[in-house]
């Protein structure tokens, strides 16, 4: 199974979303192609309902602990309440371009 199949799946069964989606942005990065290392995770759940950033934060990074320990180098979260996906129109703000690496000039 591959690292973004793995953040999909515990994050499925940790917090029963209405909305997720899970990007790979490593090829936007200085890593070799194919690589697993750079995510953005959009995900909209009840579970989020009353916590602010911060906590929602630490409850996705608790469930994938074990993936940030060493598999994943960064992962960019967008943790919303169903009401806040349906009052955005199910959109996000993009990801950074990467300046790390070869890519800084």
């Amino acid at each position: 199974m591959n690292i973004q199949t793995d953040i999909e799946r515990k994050l499925r069964e940790a917090f029963d979303p209405v909305h997720l989606e899970v990007v790979n942005e490593s090829a936007n990065h200085n890593v070799p192609p194919g690589s697993e290392s750079h995510f953005k995770v959009t995900i909209a759940s009840q579970a989020f309902e009353g916590e602010r950033l911060v906590g929602r934060h630490r409850k996705v990074n608790a469930v994938l602990s074990e993936e940030l320990a060493g598999r994943i180098h960064a992962l960019a979260l967008h943790t919303l309440t169903p009401d806040e996906w349906f009052e955005r129109a199910g959109r996000v703000p993009d990801s950074p371009p990467c300046l790390g690496g070869s890519k800084a000039g």
